[in-house]
């Protein structure tokens, strides 16, 4: 990666402005896409929440949610029908699918692809010609008409935000690295989990629903993702466990700590907020777990031990159990797009070094989360149940 010192646009004097240049895959990416980096790269917001209350009041009242997968056609004709090979990855996760391109897709194959996704978990597209705003033209799709704009993440200048920018390396030499890279803490200290397993953005009111991202450039080694399935993991749990937790609510913590209005030089504080521990998807019916380790910090109404004991066993359930989850070797150019209400993921840092991972990603925002106690399992809905 290649610093280049030069002259800002506009001025009248040498004031110098670093840019710090993207990977050579990634800076032919934006440069087809007509976007200019020259006035610095990546771009960062200017305005970054101080308080936690304003963090609050972010995408608080949201509309009513119409997730597109409820308008698909079950047996995703016209998607299946764009396909050269359509190949799942295991029983229970991930399906990669050969010969789409997303940028091409109609608002039919698009919705039965929000229904794949939904059913899947996770859905893999490599060699997409897709640019920065066609991402964010999907994103905003399947979002119903809201996108995440992530207030502290790095973005795409010039496509309006929405397109966050994944560049670790990138990141650290701009001095806004927020993730140690220490071997026994890859993921940071301030991360409740060694093993990096989440789920975006939970302490939000309205979550992301589906989020795609796409890597322009991988590391020479290393930096595969896993994801695991909720809705799967559920179902490993046994029957009486699931009548102790159907109905629960988890308390769920933001990953970033803001100021206190009412008390500015004292201790930072966290976002919290109350989701049902067991969601339904709007589009499956079926129930998942709606946890992960990091972020998610205790059970409304138990005592502290009480909740340890209940979450850790979901946990130990969901991080741990090889059959329900994939792990997916990127390549230069590849989309994947997974629901964030139904899984958890992580990546592994295991290229220590300076070796690139970059990508863009969107996240589409989706409804309140919600708990309907006459919805099935996903085994139940399927007829699988011993």
């Amino acid at each position: 990666m290649t610093n280049t010192t030069i002259l800002s646009k506009g001025t009248t004097k040498e004031t110098a402005q670093t840019v710090i240049l993207p990977p050579l895959s990634t800076q032919k990416r934006l440069e087809k896409a007509g976007i200019d980096i020259s006035n610095g790269y990546p771009y960062i917001p200017e305005k970054i929440p101080q308080f936690v209350q304003d963090v609050y009041d972010l995408r608080s009242n949201l509309r009513e949610y119409v997730d597109p997968a409820t308008r698909a056609d079950p047996e995703k004709k016209a998607l299946f029908g764009a396909a050269t090979k359509v190949h799942h990855l295991g029983s229970h996760v991930g399906t990669e699918l050969v010969g789409v391109q997303l940028s091409k897709l109609s608002n039919q194959q698009r919705d039965e692809l929000a229904l794949l996704v939904a059913e899947r978990a996770v859905v893999f597209l490599r060699d997409q010609d897709i640019s920065p705003q066609e991402q964010k033209e999907l994103g905003i799709y399947l979002g119903d008409g809201e996108i995440e704009i992530h207030p502290q993440s790095p973005q795409v200048p010039g496509v309006g935000g929405g397109v966050s920018i994944i560049w670790p390396e990138g990141e650290g030499k701009a001095g806004l690295s927020r993730v140690n890279r220490d071997y026994r803490f890859p993921y940071g200290k301030t991360v409740r989990s060694k093993f990096g397993w989440h789920t975006d953005l939970v302490h939000e009111a309205f979550p992301p629903g589906y989020t795609h991202l796409h890597l322009d450039a991988i590391p020479d080694i290393g930096g595969d993702t896993l994801w695991a399935s909720g809705a799967a993991a559920y179902d490993k749990l046994s029957p009486k466990f699931r009548s102790l937790i159907d109905g629960l609510n988890g308390i769920y913590r933001s990953a970033h700590a803001y100021k206190d209005k009412q008390d500015p030089e004292g201790l930072l504080k966290h976002v919290e907020r109350i989701h049902p521990l067991v969601r339904t998807h709007p589009a499956t019916g079926w129930k998942t777990l709606f946890a992960n380790r990091a972020f998610l910090i205790g059970i409304e109404g138990l005592d502290p031990d009480e909740s340890d004991a209940i979450l850790g066993h979901i946990f130990s359930i969901y991080e741990r159990s090889t059959d329900i989850q994939v792990r997916f070797p990127w390549t230069p150019g590849t989309s994947v797009i997974w629901d964030n209400r139904s899984t958890i993921h992580t990546v592994a840092i295991n290229w220590e070094g300076q070796n690139n991972r970059h990508g863009t990603r969107v996240a589409s925002l989706a409804e309140r989360p919600f708990f309907d106690p006459k919805s099935k399992s996903r085994r139940e809905a399927l007829g699988l149940e011993e």
